[in-house]
C-alpha cells in the first residue's frame, strides 16, 4: 500500500520584499521533498506601502495598519491558490499552510518586547479552505525568547550531520547562521542573526539606481571597499552582542546608514559605498564562523550575489562554501520550506523554537491555528 503523503504549504515574505515565497512539502522522508514552488510577486504600489510603513520615522494610522493586514492575507491566500493550482494537487490532501507573514516590526529587546507581521491568517483560511497556522514568533517571545531566528530549528531537526560540524547560512535581507554540531558532538546548537544581508546592499542600489537589486554583486565589484568606512560599521554595538540575538531592517536601514557615516556618505562614490557594504555583509558573516566549522551550506537571495560570496571566501579560505541544493534543499526556497514544517510542528503538537537560537526559557509550540 502506498504511503500516505504528508503535504504542508510554506509561505515566506522576506525583509528584501521581492516577493512571496510559496512552496508545497511533502515531509514523508526525513529529508523534505519540494514538490512544487511558486514566487508570487508584490504589487508596486504594496511594496511601496510596506517600505513607508518599516522605517523608523513613519507617523501612519491603525487604518494604514489594518488595511495593509487584509491585503497581506489577500495576497498570502493568491500565493497559495497559484501554488495549489500550479502543483494539480487536491486541496484535501494538503493538511495546513504555515504563513510566517509580513515582517513590518521586530523589537526583541526592552520592557515590552514584540515581533509585528501582517497577513491576516482568517483570509488565508478561508480562501484556500486549508488550516493555516501563523503568528510562529510571539510564543516564543512570551517564553523571554526573541522570537528569532526560527530557522534554526528546522536546520537542526533535518541538516545535522552524524559526524560534522555544519553551519547554515541564510542571507536574506538580514543575514543568519545555524551552528550545527555533529551528533556526537558536547557542542551546544546555535542560530544568530549576524547583522545586514542583502538589505542595505538593496536599500542602496535603490536608492541611486532604482534597482531592486544589485546583479551579481556588479556594481559593487565597481567600486572599492573603504576601510576606514567599513571599520566605522562595524563599531556597531550589535555586531559585537553575544547570542542569542536578532535584529531587522527597523535597525539596519538607509537611516541607519546616513547617522553612522554622515558626510562620508556623500563624499564618496556611490558605488564604493556598494562596495563597502557588502564587504560589511561578508566580514560580520566571517566573523561568526570559527574554525570548527567542517562544512558550510548558504541559502537566501545572497547566494545569488557573486561579488558577496567571493568576499565572504576571502575571508574564510580554509572552509568551501557550498549550496544547500547538496544537501536535498533548494536555497531559494530554505526558509519557506521552513515554515511548512513550523506548521507541521504545530499541527502535531511539537515544539518549534530552538532555546539555545532565540534565548526562550524552554521549547514550546509555537503558532495560532485557523481551521479551515
Amino acid at each position: 500500500m502506498t504511503k500516505k503523503l504528508s503535504l504542508y504549504i510554506g509561505l515566506m515574505s522576506g525583509t528584501s520584499l521581492d516577493g512571496v515565497d510559496a512552496v508545497l512539502v511533502d515531509f514523508t522522508q526525513n529529508t523534505p521533498k519540494l514538490i512544487t514552488s511558486h514566487s508570487h510577486s508584490i504589487p508596486k504600489d504594496l511594496q511601496n506601502k510596506l517600505l513607508t510603513i518599516t522605517q523608523p520615522d513613519w507617523t501612519g494610522s491603525i487604518i494604514e495598519i489594518g488595511t495593509l493586514h487584509q491585503q497581506l492575507g489577500k495576497l498570502f491566500s493568491y500565493a497559495s491558490q497559484s501554488l495549489i493550482k500550479k502543483s494539480g494537487i487536491n486541496l484535501r490532501d494538503i493538511h495546513a499552510i504555515g504563513s510566517h507573514g509580513q515582517t513590518i516590526w521586530h523589537q526583541p529587546n526592552g520592557e515590552l518586547p514584540f515581533s509585528l507581521q501582517l497577513g491576516d491568517a482568517n483570509l488565508i483560511s478561508e480562501n484556500t479552505g486549508i488550516t493555516t497556522v501563523a503568528d510562529f514568533r510571539s510564543r516564543d517571545m512570551s517564553a523571554g525568547g526573541q522570537g528569532a531566528p526560527l530557522v534554526p530549528a528546522f536546520h537542526h531537526a533535518i541538516l545535522s550531520h552524524p559526524k560534522k560540524n555544519r553551519i547554515i547560512l541564510n542571507i536574506g535581507g538580514i543575514a543568519n547562521i545555524s551552528h550545527l554540531p555533529s551528533k556526537i558532538s558536547s557542542r551546544t546548537v546555535m542560530g544568530f542573526d549576524t547583522g545586514p544581508g542583502n538589505g542595505l546592499i538593496d536599500a542602496w542600489i535603490h536608492h541611486h539606481k532604482g534597482a531592486s537589486f544589485d546583479k551579481n554583486g556588479d556594481w559593487a565589484r565597481s567600486g572599492r571597499i573603504i576601510s576606514d568606512l567599513l571599520n566605522k560599521l562595524l563599531e556597531t554595538p550589535y555586531f559585537s552582542l553575544t547570542a542569542p540575538k536578532s535584529t531587522g531592517k527597523e535597525f539596519f536601514n538607509l537611516a541607519w546608514l546616513k547617522k553612522t557615516l554622515k558626510d562620508d556618505l556623500n563624499n564618496n562614490k556611490p558605488e564604493d559605498i556598494q562596495a563597502t557594504l557588502t564587504e560589511l555583509t561578508a566580514k560580520t558573516v566571517a566573523d561568526k564562523i570559527d574554525d570548527s566549522c567542517d562544512e558550510l551550506f548558504i541559502c537566501g537571495g545572497g547566494i545569488h550575489n557573486q561579488f558577496l560570496i567571493e568576499r565572504l571566501q576571502f575571508h574564510i579560505p580554509h572552509i568551501p562554501i557550498k549550496s544547500s541544493q547538496i544537501l536535498g534543499i533548494p536555497p531559494d526556497w530554505m526558509e519557506a520550506i521552513a515554515f511548512a514544517w513550523l506548521a507541521k510542528q504545530t499541527i502535531e503538537g511539537k515544539p518549534g523554537n530552538l532555546p539555545s537560537a532565540t534565548g526562550a526559557k524552554g521549547s514550546r509550540i509555537l503558532g495560532a491555528i485557523y481551521p479551515a
